[in-house]
């Protein structure tokens, strides 16, 4: 079994898992939002969580008298907060349906208290109770502090923070200054964008589903299927030298793993026309820029042949085209992620001679 599970927690078989089941969730939404759904999951993320930790690698690998504590919490936290939404966005769908308008909205659900003192007496109480959890957290604890820098020595594997984590996996898939500047750059400016871009008032201070279809699922697709994963990933199974193990496989300094990635452009020049790679850095760089032209283009050439009807008029000519071009750069990764895992493929755009490289 646990072979097995070695097995499918390779990125490429599990990364294809996590897809398939969400697009599953999202087809079959209403059936995950029961609340026997919720606790299947809630309780069945307790309990393969306390099975991983009865195997001493994984124990070594997840290294929890470190940081990564909370990492634990995070995903309890966002499995019972991604399903509670969905619970209660479907329950004011049905209820809004049968014209009875979201509970939100209802009597006994519109109450208004003061700011003082109810609202300062609860903040004061979360105070106290957020410190005296973290107290006893640093008790039982202890900060992760090592020996003093040593410029000889290195740690194998140097892994940032847990929160961080997800950063350094995707910069095996793109250059630095995409990985570590524009993604991050792109999803900060994404965020603060999106009330924005998305002017539709529905959803406004309730809970719904059907009303904001699109919106909510590119947001959990995003969060849940790229972040969270990208975050495990980098946690739990990358040891040495940045190499995958399974979560019950010993890392092993002397473990191998045969790679040969290459360029876009050396694939066509040197493998397919079987030349060498042309000293013009355009024409050695053609089918890349190509592609990404092509990709662009293409996407963009799709979403508005299948979406542009319905959200063109009601976002606008600049708005749309700021939605799309997001839209497009979130989708560089799982496409860069699959062509670096099944092709080799280092970079589709290679031009280092300009330190630009995609």
């Amino acid at each position: 079994m646990k072979d097995l599970i070695n097995y499918l927690a390779q990125p490429v078989i599990s990364f294809t898992i996590m897809i398939v089941l969400f697009f599953i969730g999202m087809r079959y939404i209403e059936v995950v939002a029961k609340k026997i759904v919720g606790w299947i999951l809630m309780v069945g993320t307790v309990v393969i969580t306390a099975l991983l930790f009865t195997d001493k690698y994984f124990r070594a690998n997840f290294n929890l008298t470190t940081d990564n504590v909370p990492i634990i919490f995070l995903i309890l936290l966002v499995v019972w907060t991604s399903w509670y939404s969905v619970h209660k966005g479907i329950e004011n769908d049905k209820r809004i349906e049968n014209g009875l308008g979201p509970i939100e909205g209802t009597p006994e659900n519109r109450e208004k208290i003061w700011a003082w003192p109810n609202l300062v007496y609860t903040e004061l109480f979360a105070i106290i109770a957020a410190t005296s959890f973290l107290t006893i957290w640093a008790i039982f604890f202890k900060a992760p502090l090592e020996e003093p820098a040593n410029p000889t020595w290195a740690p194998n594997p140097a892994k940032a923070p847990w929160y961080f984590l997800g950063l350094q996996e995707i910069l095996v898939y793109f250059d630095p200054w995409i990985a570590g500047v524009l993604l991050p750059g792109l999803v900060v400016v994404g965020l603060i964008a999106i009330p924005f871009i998305d002017i539709n008032p529905k959803g406004n201070g309730y809970f719904t589903f059907r009303e904001r279809k699109m919106a909510i699922t590119i947001w959990l697709f995003g969060w849940l299927v790229l972040w969270i994963f990208l975050i495990v990933l980098g946690t739990a199974m990358r040891g040495p030298n940045w190499t995958f193990y399974g979560p019950f496989e010993e890392w092993d300094l002397h473990k191998v793993v045969a790679e040969a990635n290459i360029n876009l452009s050396e694939i066509f020049w040197i493998k397919l026309f079987n030349t060498s790679l042309p000293s013009n850095i355009f024409v050695r760089e053609v089918f890349g820029i190509i592609a990404v032209l092509g990709y662009f283009a293409g996407t963009g050439f799709l979403f508005n042949k299948y979406m542009g009807k319905k959200y063109l008029p009601r976002m606008g000519v600049i708005r749309y085209y700021i939605f799309i071009f997001l839209f497009q750069m979130m989708a560089t990764l799982p496409l860069k992620m699959y062509l670096r895992w099944f092709i080799d493929l280092k970079y589709i755009l290679a031009m280092p001679e300009f330190e630009f490289n995609i």
